[in-house]
Formats: structure tokens, sequence, C-alpha cells
């Protein structure tokens, strides 16, 4: 069981990593002058060839069951709306405080399993909530001080809210906890394609890539957003669950700030510093939490209460 939730922990961490990496391969295509519906659509087809042949070398089979089409086609909907909704923010403010505001999503999840599915949110996961969302608001700055487009927002909380319904949905639909993960993130990204088809006018709008390098930027964008994170996200709910998997997603913001530092030469101000302290902290303390329960119970048995003597 520990070893599962170490599992689970490493997962987590990765998936949100590796999902930080969206502009570092969007922005360039977007700069040749690609629209997000056409990058959008290019990274899942990308990313089917690679799933499929992973489901294969698995051992898996594509064959599905009764009742498995309808919660995947929701869940490849949800996944569309989200990638959508954020790529399409980038176009109205920096895509490092895009990223940063999409981590209202863990928020989401935190009140969504515990309003509809009665999940306890003990004082360690609250603390850490309100210590990365504190974080957050650090790292989230407009340049030149200035009001953030409402619109660019807008989308930003869309993508954010229907991210967090894919996590919970993972977690809570019967039929999706019982289907391996390679076989689920097959067909919720080919239900994500058909829709992204449909949203490129069925190939009508569809944009050709300008230069032949820059299906190298779409190919990263396929495998490393795509397959590693949605494989490792799935993989990570069903062994630490969706609260602590979304908590984990912290180190999105993170990823993208420091890849603007590293390979953007943005600043890395005493503000971005300690937000970035603050994130990483409470991802720590999310990842500890179980074994300080533990180590606190060890202590207390030290220290037994006397029994009162009857007189």
């Amino acid at each position: 069981m520990g070893n599962n939730k170490a599992k689970g922990y490493i997962l987590g961490a990765l998936a949100a990593a590796t999902y930080g990496m969206n502009p570092l391969f969007t922005l360039p295509l977007y700069a040749a002058g690609m629209e997000p519906d056409s990058v959008l659509f290019y990274r899942y087809v990308l990313a089917l060839p690679v799933l499929g042949i992973l489901l294969k070398a698995r051992g898996r089979s594509f064959c599905l069951r009764k009742g498995d089409l309808f919660p995947l086609t929701c869940m490849g909907f949800l996944l569309a709306l989200s990638s959508v909704a954020l790529f399409y923010s980038y176009r109205y403010m920096d895509a490092g405080i895009a990223s940063t505001l999409l981590f209202i999503y863990p928020v989401l999840v935190a009140v969504g399993m515990a309003v509809f599915f009665k999940e306890k949110t003990g004082p360690v996961t609250v603390f850490s909530i309100l210590t990365t969302i504190f974080g957050v608001g650090l790292l989230c700055r407009n340049g030149e001080g200035g009001t953030l487009s409402l619109t660019g927002i807008g989308l930003v909380m869309a993508s954010s809210v229907s991210y967090a319904m894919y996590i919970v949905s993972v977690n809570r639909i019967r039929r999706l906890k019982e289907m391996p993960t390679i076989v689920m993130s097959f067909y919720m990204l080919s239900c994500s394609s058909v829709f992204l088809f449909f949203l490129v006018g069925c190939g009508t709008r569809l944009q050709m890539v300008p230069h032949w390098y820059q299906w190298g930027y779409l190919l990263c964008l396929s495998l490393l957003p795509t397959v590693v994170s949605f494989l490792a996200t799935t993989q990570a709910i069903h062994y630490i669950g969706p609260t602590p998997t979304a908590i984990l997603g912290a180190l999105e913001p993170v990823t993208a700030v420091c890849f603007g530092v590293l390979l953007f030469h943005e600043r890395m101000t005493p503000r971005i510093f300690l937000g970035i302290v603050l994130i990483i902290s409470a991802v720590t303390l999310i990842v500890a939490q179980s074994s300080l329960a533990s180590y606190m119970v060890r202590f207390r048995k030290l220290f037994p209460r006397l029994s009162k003597k009857k007189a």
C-alpha cells in the first residue's frame, strides 16, 4: 500500500511537471501563425499512434465493454474543452500567468469531493490548499501592473473547472476506475480528437504546419504534456486519489515559471521566488502528511493518558 502511495506521488509530480510544458512547445507554433484549434488537433492525433503502440505492447485489447463509450466520450469532451480554453487563453494573457491561474482546479477538486462525495478534508489539506493559493497569487502578476484580461481569466476558469470535473470523474465513475489506464487514455484522446476535428470545420479550417522543423514542437507537445501527463495523472488518481493528485498540480505553474526564467529570460524576483518556495513547501507537506500522521500517533503512544482512579 505504501509503495503504491509513493508511486502515486511520483506520478502526480511527473504529470504536473510535464503538463506545465504546454507553453514551451505551443508559443513557438503561435509565433509561426498557427491557431489553437489546429495545434490542439495535431497534438491529440499525433498522440494516438503512440498510445496505440503502448497499448499493444502491454498486451491490452482495444475492445470496450457495453456502456463504456458514454463515460469515455464525456471525459474526452472535458479534456478537449479544458485544452481549448487554456490554449485560447494564451492569446489574451501571458502563458505563465495563464498556467498559474489554472491552478485553481485543485481547490475545485477538494471542494467538489467534500461537497458531493463527503470526502473528509483534514487541516493539513486545507492549509496546503491555502498556501498554494497564496503562492500562486504571488506568481500571478501582470508585468506592467495593469488589469488582466477578463476574457483570458474566463477562459482559464473554464479550463480549470472542466479539468477538475475530469479528475473527480476518473476517480468516481466505476467503469473508468475498473478500466486499464492505457485503454482509458487512448479512447479519451480519441474522443477529444473527434471533437477537435469538428472544431476545425471537419478539416476545412485545419492549418498546415509552416515549416518542417515545427513538427518537432508538435511531436513534443503530443508526447510530454499529453501522453506522459495524462497517463501519469490517471494512474496517480488511482493510487492516491483526486485531491492529492490535484494539489501536486502546483508543480505546473512552477514549471512554467522556471522555463520562463531559463529559456525566455524572464526575471526571477523575490516575489516569484517566495511563491515557488510556498508552493513546493505545500506540495511536500501533502506528500508527507500520511507519514507525519503515523509519527504523531507513535509519539502520542509514548505518553499514554493516566486513567483516574476511583475514590
